[in-house]
């Protein structure tokens, strides 16, 4: 056993390594590991694939997201990883650093996947140093959902586009809708609001090659500021959004009239506000400190692993699923947005008013920084947002402790970083 997997071992306990799967090592038959809805879906887009590769079989094993990532690493540990795996693509920098990925970019240079078609900051998640080491498979990123008639009601004549003029609209619709209720709902157990709003300025969040944090940054102090003064000014709500009874219901009934959420709640607004309220409300870009602002840049990837023995077979089904024409059937059946510019511009989502934002944002999706650290970091955003909300830090201490839980939680990395064994 590599020394790296002996580390891994270590992290996930022997108990969950042993229950690893063995290899399938028949060379017609690809596995892959997917989650969630694309698990359930995916095949139903593969009889063209299958057609072009007679003989050929596609196992497809579906995975919890609550299970994925663990799943994935004890099969790391045993030896027993698939051929192909949808990967969220913020874990793709943790099993490149990990030696467990292909590299792609010589698969891609070759091959009918044109990166310029991708919208970059998506495209950019898949990079660890200067190397590719996943095709985006779907996208997802953070706009604003808002009740227009409400906006319209406080006197505001367009959507904002800078935080000035945000603030001012919050401002607005506070004093039209009164004390009880709210301008924004900004959940405290989520980190991605506050991530959006530090992804928009011009300083990394991290610094020194992604070794220590950056939180005491100009720019991320004003992000804080921002953040800190909608809970103060009561214009936002200090709670989760579990201590909601229901979203949907409150943003009908004007309890908040701004939400960051993403593409999946266009569903479920339209299903779960009356159909004569469907007027109420609609979707734009983020603003940003002086401008249409950034955003995160989520979702999944196709990823290849090292040890398969069937990586002309898996990359051939990355191309597959990376047509455009498998797109927008795939888009169709799990509503996931396609990560081509080009899908967007011949399928139906050209033509829906509730999707234009997600369109326009997507060009400012921006990549949270590559280092396999990365999601512990982004839950010490969310617990020192709620520590300012709740008046236990002022925005100087917020900023401070950011960098002294993301210089620890980086430490291993410095080191590694200096020795020359990461980038």
């Amino acid at each position: 056993m590599t020394t790296t997997r002996r580390r891994v071992l270590a992290g996930i306990g022997a108990a969950a390594a042993t229950s690893a799967c063995a290899r399938n090592t028949d060379p017609n038959v690809l596995t892959m590991w997917a989650m969630g809805r694309e698990a359930e879906v995916v095949g139903e887009v593969l009889p063209g694939f299958l057609a072009e590769h007679p003989g050929v079989r596609v196992e497809i094993q579906m995975l919890p997201w609550t299970a994925a990532h663990e799943r994935l690493l004890t099969a790391f540990v045993g030896d027993s990883l698939p051929d192909i795996a949808q990967l969220g693509n913020t874990w793709i920098p943790e099993f490149s650093s990990l030696n467990a990925l292909e590299p792609l970019d010589a698969r891609v240079s070759g091959s009918s996947i044109d990166q310029a078609d991708y919208f970059p900051g998506i495209w950019n998640t898949n990079l660890y140093g200067d190397t590719l080491y996943g095709v985006p498979w779907y996208v997802d990123t953070r706009v604003l959902f808002y009740r227009r008639d409400i906006l319209q009601r406080a006197g505001v004549a367009r959507v904002p586009q800078t935080w000035p003029d945000w603030r001012a609209a919050m401002e607005a619709v506070k004093l039209e809708v009164g004390p009880q209720n709210f301008s924004v709902l900004l959940p405290l157990n989520e980190f991605e609001p506050m991530l959006a709003l530090g992804l928009q300025q011009d300083e990394p969040l991290l610094r020194d090659q992604n070794t220590r944090g950056n939180f005491q940054s100009e720019g991320f102090k004003q992000t804080l500021a921002f953040y800190k003064a909608l809970f103060d000014d009561g214009l936002a709500p200090p709670s989760s959004n579990t201590q909601i009874s229901n979203v949907y219901s409150e943003f009908d009934r004007g309890y908040f009239s701004f939400y960051i959420t993403g593409p999946w709640n266009i569903g479920e607004f339209q299903r779960r506000l009356p159909a004569d309220r469907q007027d109420t409300w609609m979707t734009a870009p983020l603003p940003g400190p002086r401008g249409p602002g950034a955003s995160i840049a989520g979702g999944s990837s196709l990823v290849v692993f090292r040890t398969s023995p069937k990586k002309e077979l898996a990359w051939a089904l990355t191309e597959y699923l990376s047509r455009p024409e498998v797109q927008i059937d795939f888009h169709a059946k799990t509503g996931d947005l396609p990560p081509r510019r080009s899908v967007w511009e011949t399928s139906t989502l050209a033509d829906d008013p509730y999707m234009a934002a997600f369109r326009d944002q997507l060009e400012r999706a921006k990549a949270a920084p590559p280092v396999p650290e990365w999601e512990r970091i982004a839950d010490e955003l969310r617990l020192v947002g709620e520590s300012m909300v709740h008046g236990e830090m002022d925005v100087e201490q917020g900023a401070a402790a950011l960098n002294a839980r993301a210089d620890r939680i980086l430490e291993k990395r410095r080191w590694m970083v200096s020795e020359g064994r990461a980038v």
